[in-house]
């Protein structure tokens, strides 16, 4: 989905967007340059990952199987009809 990012300065100018997002079927999502840890995109919330996370119990899952990503991504996108 194309997305666009406009810049102001106004704070009305928000305002006519959201009025104007309801008549023309789009999404506002509204972040600061503060805080990128977490912002929306579609009106879905996307939180920065935690970089203490210890990935060696996924390695035992992966390793030895020849599992490789395009495949993986093959697999679990099937529509079931």
């Amino acid at each position: 989905m194309p997305e666009v990012i406009i810049k102001y300065k106004d704070s009305k100018t928000l305002k006519a967007l959201k009025a104007l997002s309801e008549y023309f079927n789009f999404t506002v999502a509204t972040s600061s340059k503060n805080s990128k840890k977490n912002f929306f995109i579609n009106g879905v919330s996307v939180i920065a990952g935690d970089s203490s996370v210890d990935m060696s119990e996924m390695d035992k899952i992966f390793s030895g199987n020849k599992v490789d990503a395009k495949q993986l991504r093959e697999r679990a996108w099937q529509r079931s009809k």
